[in-house]
């Protein structure tokens, strides 16, 4: 089943950038994700919603790494930093399904940093609004249309079970 074309696609498609849709089998996680999907863990860009000094922004990271919320406070000189709770920011996502937002904070008014860990990856693949879909393109690509702010805020996860 094809599914329409999402606010991120239109978005896409008005930059011409060129990508690939991947559609796979239903998974919550980005590693189950990247198996389903048969592309490398660390191609796979995962998003994270925090509060920094309490406005909601976007961490961005390959999906074996973890925020290191430390990190990320001492980074942007805030005074607190935490998770968002999927109460808090369900309702910025109406158009994606909770947990499966896509990395592009521009399209949801949204600071957005990057994971310097990423940066490394010609590709990166990423929830297209489901569970269901993925997105690939260049990492470049991504960088020129969301200017994400780059900082090291990301520590490998030891254990990562699919």
């Amino acid at each position: 089943m094809v599914m329409p074309l999402t606010r991120l696609e239109e978005f896409l498609n008005r930059e011409h950038v060129d990508y690939k849709r991947i559609v796979h089998t239903r998974a919550y996680t980005a590693q189950k994700t990247a198996a389903f999907a048969h592309i490398s863990g660390k191609e796979i860009a995962k998003t994270v919603i925090v509060k920094i000094d309490g406005k909601m922004c976007m961490v961005v990271l390959p999906a074996s790494y973890q925020v290191d919320l430390h990190s990320l406070k001492e980074a942007t000189g805030a005074k607190e930093v935490r998770m968002a709770t999927e109460m808090e920011f369900k309702d910025i996502f109406r158009d994606s399904e909770v947990g499966a937002m896509p990395p592009f904070g521009n399209l949801y008014n949204l600071d957005v940093y990057v994971a310097e860990k990423l940066t490394e990856d010609i590709y990166i693949a990423f929830n297209a609004c489901s569970h269901t879909e993925l997105i690939q393109m260049h990492y470049r690509d991504f960088q020129r249309l969301v200017r994400p702010k780059v900082l090291k805020i990301a520590r490998m996860v030891h254990s990562q079970a699919i």
